[in-house]
């Protein structure tokens, strides 16, 4: 539950590494957010640093690494690690985005596409990759943030960055939605991910839903929910004042 152990309130001024699935339509921030908040009210720590290794986009769920007091020193060393991630994506649409954030603005045949096919064109992702990222990002453009200027209107293009695609794996195949398994560096978007697939097949696609599973070692499986953090601190506080 906790990566790191707890016995007593200090232990979080210390540092201690947690590891939380964040919820969909939080962002990362609403997470560290909430939790420096039950840290400060919980335990009464008028002051605490608290921060994550590794942004999730507010419309995907996962896992969150989160560190506290001293552990955020190490949370960089987080961030650098290769991720995994389940995600949905549908084909045959596209949106601006390349995922739900914004409307389907194109459609396009999809009858030609069959799981042999889809099977060869996710092969070809395997290894380093040019990846441009989506304009509807956090990357700094002049020192304004890309979404921002997406919002305005703009149809400018991002610089591509080098990506490693470590494996990718098919893991469902019903037209029009396709379920995969990708495994990749840091930096990856897996929105452009989707949208590169629709082009490569002919037709479009976009991101219809994203779990982060694993960072480094780290596994989505060991996370907790956030309600159940907030249960872990009021058992600390309990055994404190028996």
């Amino acid at each position: 539950m906790l990566y790191t152990k707890v016995n007593k309130p200090t232990d979080f001024q210390n540092g201690i590494i947690l590891l939380l699935n964040k919820p969909k339509t939080w962002s990362s921030f609403d997470v560290v957010r909430k939790v420096k908040s039950l840290l400060r009210i919980k335990l009464g720590i008028k002051k605490i640093k608290v921060g994550h290794g590794g942004t999730l986009d507010p419309l995907a769920s996962g896992l969150m690494i989160v560190g506290t007091g001293k552990a955020t020193k190490l949370l960089n060393n987080f961030q650098n690690q290769d991720k995994e991630y389940i995600a949905d994506i549908y084909l045959g649409a596209t949106t601006p985005s390349f995922d739900l954030e914004t409307e389907v603005n194109k459609e396009f045949a999809t009858e030609h596409i069959t799981e042999e096919l889809v099977k060869e064109i996710l092969n070809g992702f395997i290894g380093k990759y040019e990846q441009r990222p989506p304009l509807f990002s956090a990357k700094r453009v002049n020192g304004k943030r890309a979404y921002k200027l997406a919002r305005q209107g703009s149809e400018m293009k991002l610089e591509p960055v080098i990506v490693n695609f470590i494996e990718i794996e098919l893991l469902r195949f019903n037209l029009p939605d396709i379920q995969i398994r990708v495994k990749c560096s840091k930096g990856t978007y897996i929105r452009s991910l989707a949208d590169d697939i629709g082009k490569k097949l002919n037709s479009g696609a976009y991101l219809a839903g994203l779990k982060r599973t694993a960072s480094g070692d780290f596994r989505l499986i060991d996370a907790v929910e956030l309600d159940v953090f907030q249960q872990n601190l009021d058992r600390i506080i309990n055994n404190n004042n028996d």
